[in-house]
């Protein structure tokens, strides 16, 4: 399995609208992407920064959904965003709730 997380810092006042946007756009269009497995999303104190971490088959398909449909995304977010979101790819060792095991 692989991970992307994404850290936003959000305009002031904007969570409530970056959430409903993400359930209304984002999701649904994660939901048809290849390989996508999980989606789940982090508001900090204050409500300015966001990490939202997307779980993969592999990374073949993240990679695609990067490059194919997350700069569609990112126009639909940019209103509510105050910079640039970082975005970092891990391999996945561990989930108990998606039942991978530890890499040997």
């Amino acid at each position: 399995m692989y991970a992307r997380n994404v850290s936003i810092h959000l305009k002031p006042n904007m969570l409530s609208d970056y959430t409903q946007t993400f359930e209304k756009d984002v999701l649904p269009l994660l939901r048809k992407q290849n390989g996508f497995r999980d989606e789940i999303a982090f508001s900090g104190p204050g409500g300015t920064d966001v990490t939202a971490i997307s779980l993969w088959d592999n990374k073949a398909n993240a990679e695609a959904y990067n490059s194919d449909t997350y700069p569609q995304l990112l126009n639909t977010l940019v209103k509510m965003m105050d910079g640039t979101p970082k975005v970092q790819t891990f391999e996945a060792v561990s989930s108990t709730f998606h039942h991978v095991a530890v890499a040997a």
